[in-house]
């Protein structure tokens, strides 16, 4: 019986060395526990000798230079190895787009900043204490544009704020050019109703509110956009691994050190198998987060065009100036049509006492506008800048969870070809490299995947994409778009809060593709022949002329 047992174990050393398959011949664990220690393990965690591996769960369980407490180390360490690329990369996106977000948000806050210290310079040396009397009303005018900015539909309705503003600046002109008359709040009341039928500031106000419904549309929810990117990153990138990912990245980065193997890299297609089993839901996301990246580009291409924040708020004290003109020209017929409507007010008895006073009106004399004087940019740069800086960045994101395995295999990590660990020996990898996504897990020769429970985060921001997806496509019609009031920047952890190295400011480019997505199509917007500032200087030359010859009503 014993002759028949030593027989039995020689023909089965004959049998491994002629396939070929056998492994090199472990004499002693002195190398491996080198390599332990490198890794930031105790030596003394390593057995120093040859053990019997039966008690492995992982491994191979013949001899070994791991213990199963070495192992449920192993496990812990290549748990947090398969983790720290997929955070490394996630962190970088996450840094790049709270980048992005804080530029654009500054600049439309400065702008709106900016646009309204130019009205008021302007107006301060072209009205002097008649604007000082009424600014108040510009004031506001700019504070509820930037809580509309800031806050949407929820906290301001743009249209009905901007038909207030007009019947507001009518009712103070109004009295203005009529100083010879008395009016009541009722009467004053009727003048404002009839805004809309009077026209005072000609198509002016028509032309603003659908500018700056579009353009203030467009930048709040580009702007919302950018700030849900690196919540979304950074709720997915947090998604914990399953224990039998975590088994199999222990088997593909580990299992060579307990044969004594340990420069033996995993092959490549056998970490791609890993990685995309572990990956599976995150690759799920892709489809959405595309959708997505392409409605970014799509809007970004209105506020290049003709949404653009920048040409809206820049020339927006020219253009009052101008429905400002369009009411002193018309000043006289604007007047018989409220009397028609309204009735003929009293005249006012004071009016005589008044005029021998002393005049604290506008005397008529301008002083000559130079477009050159006003701020040419906010926050140190541009709108076309901006937006072309962050396309070229959302175009690099595109596929970023479909291609995180081949992102992670990349490199130094695996071997290509035959000198290659394949998860049992030192040998060509024989699988075929399976589909990205939790569906094609099914026949994923490595992890162990239950393609019947998907993981709940991540459906979650798959829904939550989508549902920005849709209101970006809204606000690249023209559309308004209302917020819930949820705060898509919350969550379990820091959103966006950056990355460490010094070269994710500029060198942020986390992956490349060759895809160029089709530019959506743009309806085009007529435009004015002439300039704004070409048109303000002329409006404003036409005023001085026009109040010239009112004069006679002011004194």
């Amino acid at each position: 019986m014993k002759t028949l047992s030593v027989l039995c174990v020689v023909c089965t050393l004959a049998v491994l060395t002629v396939s070929g398959t056998s492994e090199p011949k472990l004499k002693n664990c002195n190398e491996v526990r080198e390599a332990f220690t490198s890794k930031g393990f105790n030596m003394n965690d390593a057995p120093n000798k040859v053990v019997n591996g039966a008690p492995l769960k992982v491994c191979p369980q013949g001899l070994s230079c791991c213990t199963a407490e070495m192992e449920d180390k192993l496990s812990q360490q290549s748990h947090t190895e398969i983790k720290a690329p997929v955070s490394r990369l996630s962190t970088t996106l996450q840094s790049t787009f709270k980048q992005r977000h804080d530029h654009f948000d500054k600049f439309f806050k400065e702008l709106l900043k900016n646009s309204q210290t130019s009205l008021h310079n302007m107006f301060v040396r072209t009205y002097g204490m008649m604007y000082m009397d009424n600014a108040q009303l510009f004031t506001d005018f700019f504070t509820s544009l930037t809580r509309y900015y800031v806050s949407g539909s929820s906290a301001v309705n743009l249209e009905s704020m901007l038909s207030d503003f007009w019947a507001d600046l009518l009712e103070r002109m109004f009295r203005l050019v009529n100083v010879q008359y008395e009016f009541s709040d009722a009467y004053m009341e009727c003048v404002s109703q009839h805004t809309e039928q009077l026209q005072p500031f000609g198509d002016v106000p028509r032309k603003m509110r659908i500018q700056m419904t579009r353009a203030f549309v467009a930048a709040r929810t580009f702007v919302r956009g950018l700030s849900l990117m690196p919540d979304v990153v950074n709720k997915v990138s947090t998604v914990s691994a399953s224990p039998s990912c975590v088994r199999a990245a222990t088997k593909m980065l580990y299992c060579p050190y307990c044969s004594g193997q340990v420069a033996l890299k995993p092959c490549q297609n056998y970490c791609l198998n890993v990685m995309r089993g572990c990956l599976a839901n995150q690759a799920d996301l892709d489809t959405e987060w595309n959708n997505f990246l392409d409605a970014m580009l799509g809007l970004a291409d209105r506020l290049e065009g003709p949404f653009n924040f920048e040409s809206v708020m820049d020339p927006l004290d020219v253009k009052i100036s101008e429905a400002i003109m369009n009411m002193q020209e018309n000043s006289v017929q604007v007047s018989q049509r409220v009397f028609q409507g309204c009735g003929t007010p009293k005249l006012n008895k004071a009016f005589r006492s008044k005029r021998s006073g002393k005049e604290t009106g506008f005397t008529g004399r301008f002083r000559p506008y130079s477009p050159e004087a006003r701020p040419t940019t906010a926050a140190g740069t541009s709108l076309d800048r901006l937006t072309t800086e962050v396309k070229k960045k959302l175009k690099h994101a595109k596929k970023f969870w479909s291609t995180l395995p081949e992102t992670v295999c990349a490199g130094e990590l695996t071997a290509p070809g035959d000198e290659c660990w394949n998860g049992t020996a030192k040998s060509r990898y024989q699988s075929d490299v399976i589909g990205n996504g939790l569906a094609n897990q099914v026949s994923n020769p490595d992890v162990e995947v239950d393609i019947t429970k998907p993981d709940i985060v991540i459906r979650t921001q798959i829904a939550v994409l989508k549902d920005m997806t849709n209101r970006l496509k809204a606000a690249h019609s023209g559309n308004d778009v209302t917020f819930e009031p949820v705060d898509y920047t919350s969550g379990d952890g820091e959103s966006g809060s950056g990355c460490d190295s010094p070269s994710c400011g500029e060198d942020d480019i986390y992956i490349s593709t060759a895809q160029n997505p089709e530019k959506p199509r743009v309806n085009t917007v007529q435009k004015d022949s002439s300039s704004a500032s070409s048109r303000g200087s002329l409006a404003l030359a036409l005023w001085g002329l026009a109040l010239a010859l009112l004069a006679p009503h002011w004194r």
